[in-house]
């Protein structure tokens, strides 16, 4: 069975990696416990779901302000350190949501002030794995390391707010802040057992590295595409996922059922990694990324339709055939930039990519303002007819349509 596994996913047979990637378990799990009980408790405080909104606002904005700095960062300086600073502060912040919660100090506005500080905190620490993980690798291995990433967020997305609904269920929202904080221990623990050391590259100001790595983007059209590509497709297709405690509401579902909900799409998620490293596109790798953004589109219209019904297993049905199909795009596209990307742009390059994963809270704003209007449900389709409008214009580009299996990657 490991055999099976290492043969599978060969980035596990490197020591540092299999290690990092089994401590990032505890991190990525606890950023998303984490996540579940600030929607949940904001929710309860103030039943807005414009307030889940601005919450998401609060998770995206600094983190896609600062990720232009983060690249930088990622590539001027010492990585592992730079790491172990950001799992420092995002201890900390954790530390102190748990006490305001168990003490009953906490308030919506506190929620959206420390939210907004782990966002910052994210910007930096999010380009900087990008560019340390490969690091821990041989390059024939990559394709399989971007996958066992992407198994990791999914993973951790299936088990974890099935288990932040039943710890906020039979105890409270501050022991899963608390657990939040534990899982970033072990993150901690485990960066200061490895000893590798990536110097980084000095050079020009930083300003001016920040416009190399944005023109490299901006005269390649794959990368300018693609990345705004992602960009829409986690700011629609990923807005119900922070808005889910009104759609659980809408179908009358407690916090078991909006954790089974949140589980759903992690299940999805799963399927579509695994369906991922199945396939072989070949000369139609473009083709079948598009196709799997368009799936999961149209799974997510008829979600939203499923809760006007209202229909429970519909719901939690149409929630993981959308995920699935957003998994296998966003895989693929992740895969096409890795390996194209030059090392000496790949912080700042790849932490411009990583905007993408703060998209789909601010996503939420928009749908949460809609829905104050016109209902969640009806939102989320408006949502859902505007990026369908993106994916036809971006999709027409030939360096999306036209890319075919990548196998290799340049180094300057």
């Amino acid at each position: 069975m490991l055999k099976l596994i290492t043969d599978r996913y060969p980035a596990l047979t490197f020591s540092l990696y299999r290690r990092y990637w089994l401590a990032s378990l505890g991190s990525v799990g606890g950023w998303q416990i984490a996540a579940v009980a600030m929607g949940w408790l904001v929710f309860d405080l103030s039943g807005s779901v414009l307030d889940l909104g601005i919450l998401g606002a609060a998770m995206a904005l600094p983190a896609i302000v600062m990720t232009m700095v983060g690249g930088v960062i990622a590539d001027r300086f010492e990585k592992r350190s730079v790491l172990l600073m950001t799992t420092w502060l995002q201890i900390l912040v954790l530390v102190l949501l748990a006490c305001l919660d168990a003490f009953g100090l906490i308030s919506v506005v506190q929620i959206w002030l420390l939210a907004a500080v782990i966002s910052t905190v994210t910007g930096i620490d999010g380009p900087t794995r990008q560019a340390f993980f490969p690091h821990l690798i041989n390059r024939d291995a990559l394709l399989s390391a971007v996958a066992l990433n992407s198994v990791l967020w999914q993973l951790t997305r299936m088990v974890v707010p099935a288990v932040a609904g039943l710890v906020i269920a039979a105890f409270n929202t501050a022991l899963v802040f608390s657990l939040a904080a534990l899982g970033y221990l072990v993150m901690l623990i485990v960066l200061l057992r490895i000893s590798l050391r990536l110097p980084g590259i000095q050079g020009s100001s930083p300003l001016s590295q920040i416009m190399e790595g944005l023109r490299f983007i901006v005269i390649n059209p794959l990368f300018r595409n693609l990345i705004l590509l992602c960009y829409a497709s986690m700011f629609f297709l990923s807005a119900y996922q922070q808005l889910m405690p009104a759609f659980a509401d809408l179908l009358g579902a407690g916090p078991k059922g909006f954790g089974l909900l949140m589980s759903a799409s992690g299940v999805g998620s799963i399927v579509g990694t695994v369906i991922s490293g199945a396939i072989n596109p070949g000369p139609r790798y473009g083709r079948t990324m598009l196709a799997a953004a368009a799936f999961s589109t149209v799974m997510l219209s008829a979600f939203a339709v499923s809760t006007m019904l209202p229909s429970y297993s519909l719901a939690l049905l149409f929630v993981l055939f959308s995920a699935a199909g957003l998994s296998v795009f966003l895989i693929l596209s992740a895969t096409a930039l890795q390996f194209e990307v030059p090392d000496q742009l790949r912080g700042r390059v790849l932490g411009i990519h990583t905007i993408t994963y703060s998209l789909m809270p601010l996503g939420a704003l928009l749908i949460g303002a809609l829905a104050e209007a016109y209902g969640t449900p009806l939102a989320m389709l408006i949502g859902l007819v505007g990026y369908t409008f993106i994916w036809i214009g971006l999709g027409a580009s030939a360096a999306i349509r036209q890319l075919e299996q990548p196998h290799g990657g340049s180094d300057s």
